[in-house]
């Protein structure tokens, strides 16, 4: 038995959202860590020139771009903040590895381009930034992944029917995948029958009235309401003297979602569209517009890469495989909408027809060597810029589909017809956290995370999946 008091003050375990916000800000600590010991060894090599200044002054004398090479480095490593990267270290370390060299690149590409400033351009600092922010971000990661696993939250779920036993389920399926450990405690539950019951090693310990009780003597952190229906006045109470002993008490779907940033399909009650996703999922008029200024931003940008790399891509892709170069698909965009989707032809002209289902297996072996390449650096996808261009796509949103599947996955899954109320993106929550998928089961995790995107999209939500997408496009994550 723990203790969730300490001297009046209650045990501070952070949840999922609050380690992230550590984790990010250990490795800007760590950032700029580096940057003190750059600037170090470039005062300690201008001797005796750096010593009439002395150390402040000198600093205050470097170039202001100097010092935010740590910001630099911060958008470097966006695409390390998934849980399943933090948790191997020797992803973080190819990671980290992978960022300092992608660094490098994009240093010696300024040194050498801007020939005029190559005098005041620093090389040796800049090398002992690259070369030290690695090392101490390392071990920062090294150390919260010590830490961060001792934070282990101790649960009690209200409710041992099936939704309560399914959370036991998604909790132990996240151990080894996931720095957010939790222990469950036990169930509540009302129901008579079901008193002193063991559920998957799990056993009831009591009924509501007990809640105040049991969070005292088992130390508990978390309070899980797994019940879709209503709750009881007396139950309700309960909750509110959990509440005030320290217990964090939470409903099965805001612990799911905060935990693992999708949308639990599987225990969405019918009333959950209006009352919960509806209200929140709509923006205002100052998002919608700043969000369609983005895309048109962005979509002039990659329309400029598109017509540097058309040159390059299209006679390849002829001499491989022949003609067409691009190839044209009808999609669903918002409310249903259809239109024609433009794509560089990856796969031998045999394979591509217009079907409306997923990619067999035997048509992904037609994917030609350098579609392969392509589709890896998503380069595949820049004709889709002139979709964005047009209104019809967004840089940000689901992925599009095709007609005659989105009819049959809407008969299928229960709320899949959500994700067209928003456009659909080039890139999305979806498609960063999950990939391609090519099942039904597949589809409905891919779609928890489009609900989880149209749910808590903003403007800060699109730039880091932006941020993320052009890491994946880097390392040649893509699939």
């Amino acid at each position: 038995m723990t203790r969730p008091f300490l001297f009046g003050l209650r045990r501070w375990i952070p949840r999922p959202s609050e380690r992230r916000v550590l984790l990010f800000l250990g490795d800007f600590a760590a950032a700029y860590l580096a940057l003190g010991i750059a600037l170090a060894v470039w005062y300690i090599t201008a001797l005796p020139y750096s010593a009439w200044r002395g150390p402040v002054g000198f600093a205050l004398s470097r170039p202001g771009w100097f010092y935010l090479l740590p910001f630099v480095w911060m958008l470097l490593l966006v695409d390390l903040y998934d849980d399943r990267r933090v948790l191997s270290l020797r992803r973080t370390l190819q990671g980290v590895l992978a960022s300092a060299i992608i660094g490098l690149l994009l240093y010696l590409l300024f040194y050498f381009v801007l020939t005029v400033e190559r005098q005041v351009l620093p090389r040796l600092s800049v090398a002992v930034f690259l070369a030290t922010a690695p090392v101490t971000t390392a071990i920062w990661r090294a150390m919260y992944r010590r830490i961060a696993t001792r934070w282990v939250r101790r649960v009690l779920i209200v409710g041992a029917g099936r939704h309560g036993r399914e959370f036991v389920g998604y909790l132990r399926s996240a151990e080894g995948q996931t720095l957010h450990p939790a222990r469950i405690v036990g169930f509540v539950d009302d129901d008579p029958a079901k008193q002193g019951l063991v559920f998957d090693g799990i056993a009831v310990l009591g009924t509501g009235a007990d809640l105040p009780r049991l969070v005292q003597r088992w130390g508990v952190t978390d309070v899980v309401v797994a019940i879709v229906g209503e709750i009881r006045g007396a139950l309700f109470q309960a909750l509110l003297d959990a509440q005030a002993q320290g217990a964090e008490v939470s409903h099965l779907h805001a612990l799911y979602e905060e935990a693992f940033q999708r949308v639990p399909m599987r225990h969405l009650a019918a009333t959950w569209l209006i009352q919960s996703f509806m209200d929140q999922a709509r923006k205002g008029v100052y998002y919608e517009t700043a969000k369609r200024v983005v895309d048109i931003l962005g979509a002039l940008l990659g329309l400029a890469l598109l017509a540097l790399i058309t040159p390059i891509i299209a006679p390849i892709i002829l001499l491989e495989s022949g003609w067409p170069v691009l190839f044209a698909q009808q999609r669903v965009g918002r409310h249903g909408r259809v239109f024609t989707v433009y794509k560089f032809r990856t796969m031998r002209p045999v394979a591509e027809t217009t079907t409306n289902r997923w990619a067999t297996d035997e048509e992904l072996k037609r994917v030609t060597r350098f579609g392969k390449i392509l589709r890896k650096s998503h380069m595949d996808e820049f004709p889709q810029f002139v979709n964005v261009l047009l209104g019809q796509m967004s840089i940000v949103g689901p992925r599009p589909e095709q007609p005659k599947l989105v009819d049959e996955l809407e008969r299928q899954i229960p709320f899949y017809r959500a994700r067209l109320l928003v456009k659909p993106g080039i890139t999305g929550w979806a498609q960063i956290n999950h990939g391609y998928v090519a099942t039904l089961e597949g589809t409905v995790r891919k779609l928890e995370y489009d609900l989880y995107y149209i749910k808590h999209r903003s403007l800060a939500l699109d730039v880091l999946i932006i941020l993320r997408t052009v890491a994946s496009v880097l390392g040649f994550r893509g699939h």
